[in-house]
């Protein structure tokens, strides 16, 4: 078959110039039939043949096959089957043939058995897709590597994000609050992979769902719909956009103090790119989201509590373990029984009504806080001087003041021992009180324990009366009652 430009110079010289049909075969090397036949047609048809016989391919495949199945069971993606050792195989085996052949069979059994993909359409506010990935962050300047949690809405192309330690069923409950508050609602179903943060089990097709994860459903009311083992291009929407977040938005490694705050830098950088961008139809993407963000679900009152519950028992030092991390607890709680409420940046922890909030820790770290420990501090100066830096800086000023000021004059011993009876105020008169009173001691340039009593004793501390009682008088006792009280008894 011959190119078009030489078909293009046969029909010009004899339909144009006028040569005969033999002088154009002679000048351009061709047969006269072929001339003939492009003058009649103005391009090149290709006439389909009929498949040509392999018997050698007819003969090995049915091998190549058996060989394919009594090795599935052997075989990983990284020690997967190759053309060169199934060719070592059948060579084994007394077949002759190729390289060519084996590689050829392969590669049309692998068409014929690919997976046909159908183009999916995505209606407004009816679908979103969620999945984690990995990434790495500098966070207070350490390169770590953490997980990025994505929930993509395909319609308008719109897209949270949030970044996590750890891709556990905490975050990912927490991951949802944040996107439903992001958004606005959620879509009516979210398409996932068969995550054990959702899935307990599967039973057949149906799968269970973990119970924090039915309460998370049940709370916004949106239906769990989930990928196929191994088939991860069921979602694939998020899928893309999980990669193309990475490139764009953490390519160079993001930077900051805290998840949370490499979290709300890049979440705006991925929503100012998405309101810029344009569908390849030519429709804007702010557009789209103005008509889906109408179809979304309505939130509920009140956001889904994305905590988990944990008992433990306070030590006999105050503290309870929490996932191998450490925290203090007043240290009144001690060797009592504490419900944790767990969450991804803080635990909050209930004892008999009261309750403290302190930062979550990584496994293997502590939060010591030693204002939980004031009342044993205040009878335990040597306690005070080892930890008086750390406690100061809890308590901030004037407290870090006045310890380098008694520091300074007196040495650490005797130093510590002055705290120690300004901590026991803190607990008589609490910690507002003293912080007035010390500032103004500090001010007037006099501070010693006696200065701090006197103006402690002229703090107002009187207590509202309730309103049940205001109509009642308690009158004051005098020694002359109690006269007459002994005077009675002694009858």
């Amino acid at each position: 078959m011959l190119r078009m430009d030489k078909i293009c110079v046969i029909r010009h010289k004899v339909l144009v110039e006028g040569k005969s049909i033999r002088c154009v075969a002679g000048e351009l090397g061709v047969s006269r039939n072929t001339v003939t036949r492009y003058l009649t047609l103005p391009e090149a048809i290709r006439k389909e043949r009929e498949p040509r016989l392999r018997p050698v391919m007819d003969k090995v495949g049915p091998r190549i096959d058996e060989i394919l199945e009594e090795w599935k069971h052997r075989v990983t993606p990284k020690q997967r089957l190759t053309g060169t050792r199934i060719l070592r195989q059948l060579s084994e085996d007394r077949y002759q043939v190729g390289i060519t052949t084996v590689r050829d069979y392969l590669r049309e059994r692998r068409r014929q058995v690919a997976e046909v993909y159908i183009p999916l359409v995505h209606r407004p506010g009816e679908e979103g897709q969620c999945d984690f990935f990995e990434v790495t962050v500098e966070e207070s300047g350490e390169l770590r590597r953490v997980w990025k949690l994505v929930l993509h809405l395909p319609y308008s192309g719109r897209d949270f994000l949030w970044i996590y330690d750890s891709c556990d069923q905490l975050s990912f409950l927490d991951g949802h609050v944040r996107a439903a508050a992001h958004f606005g609602g959620l879509p009516r179903r979210i398409v996932y992979d068969n995550l054990s943060a959702a899935v307990r089990r599967r039973v057949g097709l149906a799968p269970q769902l973990t119970e924090r994860f039915q309460a998370l459903v049940s709370h916004y009311l949106f239906e769990p719909c989930f990928a196929r083992r191994g088939e991860g291009h069921d979602k694939g929407s998020v899928e893309s956009r999980g990669k193309g977040i990475r490139l764009q938005h953490f390519t160079p490694v993001p930077q900051g103090s805290s998840l949370a705050d490499i979290s709300a830098v890049v979440l705006r950088q991925v929503d100012s790119a998405w309101r810029e961008r344009v569908q390849r139809d030519g429709r804007r993407c702010w557009d789209l989201w103005q008509e889906e963000r109408r179809r979304l679900l309505a939130l509920p009152e009140w956001p889904f509590e994305a905590r988990r519950v944990v008992l433990v028992s306070v030590s006999s030092k105050a503290t309870v373990e929490i996932e191998r991390a450490r925290y203090s607890v007043p240290s009144g709680w001690a060797l009592l029984d504490v419900t944790a409420y767990v969450g991804v940046e803080d635990v909050r922890l209930v004892c008999r009504g009261e309750a403290e909030v302190v930062p979550r820790q990584r496994r293997g770290g502590k939060c010591v806080q030693y204002r939980h420990y004031l009342p044993e501090l205040a009878r335990k100066p040597q306690a005070v001087r080892q930890v008086a830096p750390e406690l100061v800086a809890e308590l901030g000023e004037p407290y870090q003041r006045l310890w380098s000021l008694l520091e300074g004059r007196y040495g650490p011993q005797e130093a510590a021992r002055v705290l120690a009876r300004v901590l026991g105020a803190m607990v008589d008169y609490g910690s507002q009180a003293v912080a007035e009173a010390l500032d103004a001691a500090l001010q007037a340039g006099r501070c010693d324990l006696l200065t701090l009593s006197s103006r402690l004793q002229k703090t107002d501390l009187t207590v509202e009366v309730p309103a049940a009682l205001q109509g009642y008088e308690v009158e004051a006792g005098s020694p002359a009652d109690y006269d007459v009280l002994l005077a009675g008894g002694m009858r």
